[in-house]
């Protein structure tokens, strides 16, 4: 297995493990919160796994060579790899997909998972959103 192939394997088995995670958090407390909640149950989940993580992370916009800071955050950045958007909306439009999109783009990161909790059963309210695994 090359480098690359190495990197992509660990990066999805990373996602299986956060889906786990979102899963768990989600049978436990259903829907119906703010999306703070669920992203601070993730963060404990993350914690306790031993799985580096840093929270509300800034992304700046390369505007002409300048680095503009123009407030967006990344919700959750899972060991500098997996971004994840996380959302407690009534449904995922496509205007979440595009930011997501953007994210990974702006930040060079290869995965991410687009996750709404308010959905009756988690798994169906999650999208991988791939730049290019």
């Amino acid at each position: 297995m090359d480098r690359k192939d190495a990197e992509t394997q660990r990066i999805n088995d990373l996602s299986k493990k956060v889906i786990g995670f979102l899963i768990e958090i989600h049978r436990a407390l259903g829907p119906g919160l703010l999306e703070s909640a669920y992203e601070e149950c993730l963060c404990f989940e993350l914690a306790h796994a031993g799985i580096p993580f840093k929270k509300q992370v800034s992304l700046p916009v390369q505007y002409k060579g300048v680095r503009l800071d123009c407030g967006y955050r990344i919700d959750i950045m899972v060991d500098d790899c997996l971004i994840l958007e996380l959302k407690a909306v009534e449904k995922l439009m496509p205007i979440h997909e595009a930011q997501l999109l953007t994210y990974l783009r702006l930040s060079g990161k290869r995965l991410g998972l687009l996750v709404n909790f308010n959905v009756p059963v988690v798994k169906d309210g999650i999208k991988r959103i791939a730049n290019g695994l």
